[in-house]
């Protein structure tokens, strides 16, 4: 059988070490030898003997936060030995390592997999009060490790060196040293111009210096925060992963 489809640049990537690589700019490959956590429903195939466990949202305390607001990370643990590949939606997937000391927080949204070695919290952002739209509550990252996250479209890395306005759905990940903040556009003097979706009329504010990534587009609030990723389609909670892998 003759097509492009089997072109070299379409098979299977070996990276010949364990963990997190990527197989293509879409899809995340782990070489698994151990346990990773992910994005529960980012599953798109496996391979080897690999068992999934539905997490929630973590731990006791991170469980509680997310049933309050509606946000957080719904998780799955994959142990075993084989291969797993992950997507979401087809958004482009980037690795990050941590090293000790450093922090990372990102929006509960875009993260797609991360090393057990890495320690995580969800945290409010200052000023957001009870308010419920996406970006309002994020997750930390401290420690060492390797963590995949997506973007929908080519991020834009911003350096935080005076003060920095984003859209909270917009906003992806950013340096744990920065102050963050909620605000009214129309107390910046911008109206209804920051946002199109239900935080509209919101911004975020960064303050300090590192760094803050953006992506071109802006989540619904709650659209993935459900757990369902790019792994199984509207309809498929009846079938053996569906439960545990699709949070359906």
């Amino acid at each position: 059988m003759r097509s492009d489809l089997f072109s070299p640049s379409h098979a299977e990537v070996q990276p010949g070490h364990s963990g997190l690589s990527l197989q293509n700019s879409k899809m995340l490959k782990v070489a698994l030898n151990g346990e990773v956590f992910a994005r529960r429903g980012a599953m798109v195939a496996y391979q080897g003997q690999i068992n999934f466990e539905g997490l929630g949202s973590g731990s006791i305390g991170n469980f509680l936060k997310q049933h309050l607001t509606g946000e957080g990370i719904p998780l799955m643990r994959a142990q075993g030995q084989g291969d797993l590949f992950l997507a979401d939606y087809a958004a482009d997937v980037f690795l990050l390592d941590l090293e000790p000391g450093d922090g990372l927080t990102i929006n509960g949204s875009n993260v797609l997999a991360f090393e057990p070695t890495l320690k995580w919290d969800i945290h409010m952002v200052q000023g957001a009060g009870m308010l419920s739209a996406s970006g309002l509550f994020n997750c930390l990252f401290t420690g060492h490790g390797r963590i995949a996250i997506t973007c929908k479209g080519t991020p834009l890395v911003l350096n935080v060196d005076q003060p920095t306005y984003a859209d909270p759905e917009a906003a992806v990940c950013w340096s744990a040293s920065l102050t963050t903040g909620f605000h009214q556009a129309e107390q910046l003097g911008i109206g209804a111009l920051f946002g199109r979706t239900a935080s509209e009329g919101y911004a975020m504010s960064f303050n300090g210096h590192g760094f803050v990534v953006v992506q071109p587009s802006e989540e619904l609030p709650g659209s993935r925060l459900s757990g369902t990723g790019s792994g199984q389609q509207a309809g498929a909670g009846g079938g053996l992963l569906g439960g545990i892998l699709g949070g359906r």
